[in-house]
């Protein structure tokens, strides 16, 4: 696995942490790791994006990469739209990722959204882009109520498009489960269809990055570069 994909069941769920985090646990084990954003939204010219963050926690070491930058934070087709700016195009992402993987062990493409968020005007997807790169998609979900279906209809666009799920990752695990959370950790890789890989901790984002460089491999299982054992 030289290139993966990495998509959430929605927004504001530890997507970019969770890049971080296996950004930082392959770099542990001497892995290069390079990571993509294909479409930064909300952010004006000069100001840190995602990839800034991921390289923030993840460690200089690990190369980033933007394509597109647009200002206001919506979906990249419509925040171009509106900008009066150029869409991206699945094979402009996917020939990018395999440009960065010839020069990297591994390279995590970030996408924006949910899966199926629009990034051009002919509706092409992260899932467009992932398919084109020939390459499988993990999904970062919710910890609680209402995670299985979301986490499904992921799953089942995926499977729709021939896309492997690689896993599912918790993108932030709160530091007291409640009864549905705790629950949900037996019942995610049965609406996936694929394993649980990991639980990124709730906040783990505000942790100093060498702390965070530090205990990223324990909250990752050992197919993303880490120590969890679930």
């Amino acid at each position: 696995m030289s290139v993966l994909f990495i998509t959430g069941t929605g927004t504001e769920i530890g997507k970019t942490v969770t890049t971080a985090a296996v950004a930082a646990a392959e770099s542990a084990r001497g892995r290069s790791v390079a990571v993509l954003k294909p479409a930064q939204t909300g952010v004006a010219p000069g100001e840190p994006g995602d990839a800034a963050e991921v390289a923030r926690l993840a460690g200089p070491g690990v190369t980033t990469a933007e394509l597109a930058r647009y200002p206001e934070p919506l979906a990249p087709d419509t925040a171009a739209r509106r900008a009066g700016m150029p869409t991206l195009r699945p094979y402009e992402i996917a020939e990018a990722a395999a440009k960065l993987a010839t020069e990297h062990d591994l390279v995590l493409v970030e996408g924006a959204g949910g899966l199926l968020v629009r990034f051009d005007e002919a509706g092409a997807t992260l899932a467009d882009a992932a398919r084109a790169a020939g390459a499988p998609m993990l999904v970062v979900a919710r910890a609680g109520l209402g995670t299985l279906n979301s986490t499904a209809l992921t799953a089942l666009a995926l499977r729709t498009m021939d896309i492997a799920c690689a896993g599912v990752v918790v993108g932030s695990w709160p530091a007291e489960p409640d009864l549905a959370s705790r629950c949900n950790l037996e019942d995610l890789p049965e609406s996936a269809g694929a394993p649980l890989l990991g639980l990124v901790p709730e906040g783990s984002g505000a942790l100093a990055p060498e702390t965070f460089r530090t205990q990223a491999p324990g909250w990752l299982a050992p197919r993303l570069g880490g120590t969890w054992q679930g």
